[in-house]
């Protein structure tokens, strides 16, 4: 017999029959009707071919052939229990799989994740560089970040910011428009070019001019001075996100580091 082919809920009924010796306290424990227990039973002695109880004077009663499978039956039960309960520990593990842009875990991200560590010593983050493009399968993700206009194929929700900020070094610098990959596309000639825009907060911190970035990424040299703001902030379409597919997007530490990154 093909395991594919295994007669699960019948198997269970049997055993919950067997136990009881009664359909209808069998049924109780199923929360189905004794003819629901009857009906899974007959077909499952035509699937094996066997006769699996008997009703007598005294009650219902196992066959032989009912009787000799019972003891593998339950221990495989126990095995499906072991094996659920494995899959589950997940759930309940404190190490997290995080995948975001270099900059990004850099400026924000590790900081964060220091707060939330030294509440929880238990807690064990493993962080990877990422750019928008991630394999949550090849990586074994447990979640993800990604600057966008949305969560794409992914559940997602957004981290809170004031959209883009233009920063520059204390006491003025040059006009010069510093560009990074993904820079708004009024910036994309500037002479000066980095990587992204956690470098270009860099070079304009070091006077190398102007650059406009997202506000999440420079708040905290804002705050400790190293930049200063040039204007008001600029709303945007894009932002980050944090991403996961619905399996681990509904695990509860998941959820749980969501709702302290995005609150």
């Amino acid at each position: 017999m093909k395991r594919t082919h295994l007669p699960l809920n019948g198997l269970r009924v049997l055993d919950a029959a067997a136990r009881h010796l009664s359909f209808t306290r069998a049924a109780d424990e199923l929360a189905v009707t004794p003819a629901a227990v009857g009906q899974q039973i007959r077909a499952l002695e035509e699937t094996l071919g066997v006769v699996l109880f008997r009703r007598t004077t005294k009650g219902l009663e196992l066959t032989p052939e009912g009787e000799s499978g019972l003891g593998a039956l339950r221990a495989g039960f126990l095995q499906f229990e072991e094996s659920v309960r494995a899959m589950q520990a997940g759930q309940s593990s404190k190490s997290l799989t995080i995948a975001a842009p270099r900059d990004l875990t850099t400026k924000w991200l590790m900081p964060k994740l220091a707060e939330i560590a030294a509440a929880d010593g238990e807690l064990r983050f493993v962080l990877v560089a990422a750019d928008e493009s991630v394999d949550f399968t090849e990586a074994n993700l447990d979640l993800a970040i990604r600057w966008g206009e949305g969560p794409g194929e992914h559940e997602g929700e957004a981290l809170e910011s004031e959209g883009m900020v233009t920063v520059e070094r204390p006491g003025g610098g040059t006009d010069v428009r510093i560009a990074w990959a993904g820079c708004l596309a009024e910036d994309a000639g500037a002479l000066v070019r980095v990587a992204d825009a956690g470098l270009a907060i860099e070079a304009a911190a070091q006077g190398l001019g102007r650059a406009t970035v997202p506000e999440i990424l420079a708040r905290a040299d804002l705050a400790n001075g190293r930049v200063v703001q040039v204007g008001e902030p600029r709303g945007s379409k894009l932002g980050y996100w944090l991403v996961a597919p619905l399996p681990q997007w509904r695990q509860k530490k998941v959820k749980a580091l969501v709702d302290t990154l995005a609150g």
